[in-house]
């Protein structure tokens, strides 16, 4: 690309004001193979306005989120809270990405004790009290897409459960601590093990984070336990979910062979999630949807 031409990203600047400095720190930069690090694409960089969309998203998303903590309660049916946030998002423009999505049944994932994710929600599934669960939403907007998820639980919950979403809010905070520009998502991952190990919890390793934003899944995929400088370079622009998936108990997994859907622990332990959409930008990280 030429210095006068305009730039890649779509932003409307000319090259030479926009990413020519950008791609000269990146072609200046060594990657060590042996340390699996790769380059990020051009297409998943986005610009200004690419941002904003994404932002208006999340406000959707994230009231969506508001008003599933308000329906959490003793009695509800895990349909009945889907179908009142498919309401909300479709009232506000927007659509439930998680319909449709693959196959997906459903406008957003419910997750109760030993689910994983992509818990389907259900007519039949009856929320009692001590149950805690992960809401998993995203929204799109015009084309862009936020991504979050949030615990609840009812009624009172065992010491144990409640220990389980503190430490693993705290670990997806680290992860994001952990998101700095011209560092690598290994570096992400090697904090959300760490602390997840030293406070006696597996992590699970088969699912994990991803780029979002113009899609619904992008590049990177974001391991939350894995070896630090390596992977895809972070830099400003890119935008992606740190969610952390913590088990009580051990790291296996296994997907319910019914609905090819739901993912559970293997030993029935419980599991929580916590997760947010992050964009990198130029002295740190912004959180977009939470």
């Amino acid at each position: 690309m030429k210095r006068n031409d305009f730039c890649w990203c779509g932003s409307g600047k000319k090259y030479k004001k926009c990413h020519l400095q950008y791609d000269e720190k990146i072609d200046s930069m060594k990657f060590v193979k042996k340390k699996n690090q790769a380059r990020p694409p051009h297409k998943i960089i986005n610009n200004a306005a690419d941002i904003e969309g994404i932002k208006r998203a999340a406000v959707i998303n994230g009231g969506a989120l508001d008003l599933a903590g308000e329906l959490v309660k003793e009695g509800v049916s895990t349909l009945e809270i889907n179908d009142a946030i498919h309401e909300f998002i479709v009232s506000h423009g927007a659509h439930p990405s998680c319909l449709g999505f693959e196959g997906f049944p459903k406008s957003i994932c419910i997750s109760v004790n030993d689910v994983v994710c992509h818990g389907i929600p259900s007519k039949k599934e009856i929320l009692k009290e001590g149950d805690i669960l992960n809401i998993d939403i995203t929204t799109d907007l015009n084309g862009y897409f936020a991504d979050a998820s949030r615990m609840f639980s009812v009624g009172k919950i065992s010491e144990e459960a409640e220990r389980l979403i503190r430490v693993t809010r705290e670990i997806m905070e680290v992860g994001i601590l952990a998101a700095q520009p011209w560092h690598f998502v290994g570096d992400i991952g090697a904090a959300c093990g760490k602390y997840a190990h030293d406070n006696g919890y597996s992590v699970v390793t088969a699912l994990g984070g991803h780029g979002v934003g113009k899609e619904f899944h992008l590049e990177p995929f974001v391991s939350h336990d894995c070896a630090a400088e390596t992977g895809m370079l972070l830099v400003p622009g890119m935008v992606l979910t740190v969610e952390p998936m913590i088990n009580a108990g051990e790291e296996k997994v296994f997907t319910d062979a019914a609905d090819g859907w739901t993912v559970f622990t293997a030993d029935g332990s419980l599991s929580a999630q916590w997760e947010k959409t992050v964009l990198i930008t130029e002295k740190g990280n912004e959180v977009l949807a939470y």
